[in-house]
């Protein structure tokens, strides 16, 4: 996959591209790599893709400028958590243009219980921008997403990344918010082979 022109960018006042320093060096590596998100998880064990969420809404203020769309402008919602062995270790929160969902994007309606990633990194034509990422509170909607995926003690803040996908200049924002159990299973790795 090549990166993308900077025509759409992921990276605004709250998200960055560099990680911020207070954030562990796991949440850094993964942050920050490239590639397929689910080919990741899937070094941890057997992935498993939930849709929770197919339909037209609008999108969130930041995705929003990202889709340089109108206010008020309809797109097409993907939302789905990956579980790794049963567990939600991501919530996911897509959106198109909603004309875009019936033309340049329309294989994301038929995605089903498939990885985006499936559709993203099987077509040389689409390109990706860089990484960006921040923590959410409970100010941004990605934060409610997440926590109804976590089990326990609701964390205050989690963190999240985004990039944006350009298909023949159409965009797609991709945004994953990786919950705490990915964070404790690394660290257990990381503990364990020490």
């Amino acid at each position: 996959m090549r990166r993308m022109p900077t025509r759409f960018d992921a990276a605004d006042a709250h998200w960055r591209v560099a990680p911020r320093p207070h954030f562990t060096d796991y949440q850094k590596d993964w942050l920050t790599r490239g590639g397929s998100l689910t080919a990741h998880l899937r070094t941890l064990g057997a992935v498993r893709v939930r849709v929770t969420r197919e339909a037209v809404g609008l999108p969130w203020p930041d995705e929003r400028a990202a889709l340089r769309l109108v206010p008020r402008a309809p797109v097409w919602v993907r939302e789905v958590v990956l579980e790794v062995d049963g567990v939600p270790y991501v919530a996911a929160h897509s959106v198109v243009p909603l004309a875009a969902s019936r033309g340049v994007w329309q294989a994301i309606r038929r995605l089903r219980t498939r990885p985006l990633a499936e559709l993203l990194y099987s077509d040389s034509s689409v390109a990706r921008s860089a990484l960006a990422s921040r923590r959410v509170t409970a100010r941004h909607p990605l934060h409610a997403l997440a926590v109804r995926e976590i089990a326990g003690v609701v964390p205050h803040a989690c963190v999240a990344r985004r990039s944006v996908f350009g298909r023949r200049g159409t965009p797609l924002v991709v945004t994953e918010c990786l919950l705490p159990a990915l964070w404790a299973r690394l660290a257990r790795d990381g503990a364990s082979s020490s």
